[in-house]
């Protein structure tokens, strides 16, 4: 048996942290039943949504729900604590038998509600952590970050191009430079996988879109273990133009798709280097149109796009001069 019934844990979670994570865990080993409010105003810049999302992420099996207040209630002050206790009751439509928080307000929160309180680290002993310092610069207190929150801030480069650039090697060579994760291609091994069968050369939109389903899928669970950059040799927008390239035309479907991923730069690798065949290669008489091709889809897009040309040594030189300019506004170097 627990110490209690009914308990809940409110904040804005804005972001999630360790700490957070620590509180709800404590919370979850004396309540039964445990709800998490997740305060939200229009002020916030983070959707209440994905901040509900990345609390379900950690704790699937406990209920999260989302209140919605006007911003003069966005205080620590225990003037608003009556109220913010009328509030819960209404919502909720009882009172909760304790308070978990790691606040001197839930104490007052608590009383209102007719609830026992149990304070949580108060003094940030157990979990040096700050919320405030977070927001201001999260690239500095990285590691205090849970791993679905690492993926919302990582800063995402996609390394894009026609066959033979040089993608693949600028990738892996950002990745060991910055320390951090890089995204593989998955289409070129979906194609391995098949290159032996009747018709492999033969292509159609159900499989550009698993592939730009499973690309998404892997950007997403690698930017979760990133150090603070996810370096990404393609993404689901350079999927739709190879789609082009092998199918024809274009795709709605595919094209809604990549709009769904959040990326920062865009490098294209020029087609200033000898064309190598690997054995799946057929597109050296095009590599020129291709280039020229990404570059209009990434103007029609508006993403921001660099060039860069010459040795892999200046290539690289050039993309970390770019990811370096990137965290200028937080004063985060990006060398390890």
């Amino acid at each position: 048996m627990k110490k209690f019934k009914t308990g809940i844990v409110i904040g804005k979670f804005l972001p999630l942290h360790k700490g957070h994570i620590a509180l709800i865990n404590a919370a979850l080993k004396d309540v039964e039943n445990l709800i998490v409010l997740v305060c939200h105003t229009k002020k916030y810049q983070i959707p209440a949504e994905t901040r509900k999302l990345w609390i379900k992420h950690e704790f699937p099996n406990i209920e999260v729900r989302i209140v919605k207040h006007t911003e003069r209630l966005d205080s620590t002050d225990t003037n608003v604590s009556k109220e913010w206790a009328d509030i819960t009751k209404k919502f909720l439509g009882f009172s909760p038998d304790v308070v978990f928080s790691s606040e001197k307000y839930g104490i007052e929160y608590a009383k209102w509600l007719n609830a026992e309180h149990v304070m949580f680290d108060k003094m940030r002993i157990k979990i040096p952590i700050s919320a405030t310092q977070i927001r201001e610069n999260p690239y500095r207190n990285w590691d205090k970050l849970s791993d679905i929150v690492k993926a919302f801030y990582a800063v995402r480069v996609v390394i894009l191009g026609a066959e033979s650039t040089g993608t693949t090697t600028l990738a892996a060579d950002l990745a060991k430079k910055l320390n951090t994760c890089w995204v593989p291609e998955y289409g070129r091994t979906y194609y391995e996988s098949k290159m032996f069968t009747k018709d492999s050369y033969k292509w159609n939109e159900s499989e550009f879109l698993h592939i730009a389903k499973m690309q998404n899928l892997i950007e997403d669970k690698l930017a979760e273990k990133c150090n603070k950059t996810l370096i990404c040799d393609t993404d689901s927008f350079a999927t739709s133009i190879w789609y082009t390239r092998y199918v024809g035309g274009r795709s709605k479907r595919l094209e809604a798709l990549s709009r769904t991923q959040k990326h920062t730069l865009y490098v294209l690798t020029d087609t200033d280097i000898p064309f190598v065949q690997d054995g799946t290669r057929d597109g050296e008489h095009i590599r020129q149109w291709m280039h020229s091709y990404f570059i209009k889809r990434l103007e029609e897009t508006r993403r921001n796009y660099i060039v860069v040309s010459g040795s892999k040594e200046k290539r690289l030189k050039e993309t970390l001069h770019s990811i370096e300019n990137i965290y200028k506004n937080t004063n985060m170097q990006t060398t390890p």
